[in-house]
């Protein structure tokens, strides 16, 4: 039985090794044909590096036909050709500029252009970011010292007003019950600080937006000397102050006129300080102006020192290299009070 067994074993790896023979004969007489494309094989017997030969030398021949006949594209690829990352260059951010006109005053004649970049003059409107930045000022304003007094803080006895019953009404205690005139306040109001707090960032670019929007509308008068009142009495000031504000067009029948200053000068804010002068405009320092200020009222009338100092202290949001003191540096002028030279730069301001 082993032995018969055996004898099949042989049989059947005699046939395979002889199946193999014929499929290998059969695939290399295949390969030469389809190498020599145009000419067949003379000897079967041929092996795989003449028939290579002996199909480059058939093409070649034939290459001159075959640049006659027109050669039809292949259809496009319906498959999604793959993507290639192409790295956005950094714009520029003083490609854009805003040109304003400085003013002398205060005849408000034309004497200069004074250019700054799009980051400070030219931003879109964001009514929501200024609304954030108002009721951040008008949080941080709300005093928050009202105080009411409980039962527990009213001076007077503690006897009973009433006996328990017996009398017909409700139950009552001493006479600081909340429910009696001259008692204890429930849930009054207590001392507490209303502030809220705001990104820093979006506090400076409420600010450039404000004064962007100032710009759009040709409400932001720039003055390139200092907002005084000279060579005026300071008796005849306020006068003077409301006879200007009427000939330009800039008091109270034209929305009020606000005038902002790098430092006090002492004749502009008097006139304004007498009688009658408040319901005309309002004169500030830059320090003591807010987002609010910028647009509550029709004009805003401000030194350029002035206005360079707001571009300076209010520019966190931007970076290094989008700041106005690199828009100046190297033309050694003051930017908003402070000298911007080749190799000193100042900038930046703190946390609000």
């Amino acid at each position: 039985m082993s032995a018969k067994r055996l004898k099949t074993t042989a049989d059947t790896l005699i046939n395979s090794s002889s199946n193999s023979n014929r499929w290998t004969a059969h695939t290399r007489q295949c390969f030469v044909r389809s190498l020599t494309t145009q000419t067949t094989t003379t000897s079967p017997n041929a092996t795989i590096a003449q028939a290579y030969a002996d199909a480059q030398l058939a093409s070649t021949s034939t290459a001159a036909t075959l640049q006659d006949r027109p050669t039809i594209p292949p259809p496009p690829s319906k498959l999604p050709q793959p993507t290639r990352f192409h790295p956005q260059q950094q714009k520029n951010p003083f490609a854009r500029t805003a040109t304003l006109t400085t003013h002398a005053f205060p005849s408000l004649e034309p004497t200069s252009l004074a250019t700054y970049p799009s980051t400070h003059l030219l931003l879109p409107l964001r009514k929501d970011i200024l609304h954030r930045a108002i009721v951040y000022e008008g949080d941080a304003t709300r005093q928050g010292t009202a105080n009411t007094k409980t039962r527990y803080e009213i001076h007077g006895s503690n006897r009973k007003v009433r006996p328990q019953k017996g009398t017909g009404s409700a139950r009552l205690g001493d006479k600081k019950s909340p429910m009696l005139r001259g008692g204890g306040v429930a849930f009054g109001p207590r001392p507490r600080d209303f502030s809220t707090r705001l990104q820093r960032k979006v506090y400076d670019l409420a600010w450039r937006t404000a004064l962007s929007w100032r710009y759009k509308q040709g409400e932001l008068i720039c003055v390139e000397d200092l907002a005084e009142l000279t060579d005026v009495h300071e008796n005849s000031a306020d006068r003077y102050l409301r006879d200007f504000l009427t000939h330009n067009k800039l008091g109270h029948q034209h929305g009020r006129t606000l005038f902002i200053t790098l430092e006090r000068r002492e004749m502009l804010f008097a006139a304004f300080e007498a009688e009658g002068m408040g319901r005309e405009g309002r004169a500030l320092e830059v320090v003591e102006v807010d987002v609010k200020d910028l647009l509550e009222m029709g004009r805003v009338v401000v030194e350029r020192d002035a206005l360079e100092w707001m571009f300076v202290e209010h520019e966190g949001d931007l970076g290094a290299g989008e700041q106005l003191v690199q828009w100046e540096k190297g033309r050694g002028r003051t930017v908003g009070g402070k000298r911007v030279g080749r190799e000193k730069v100042v900038g930046g301001a703190g946390d609000v």
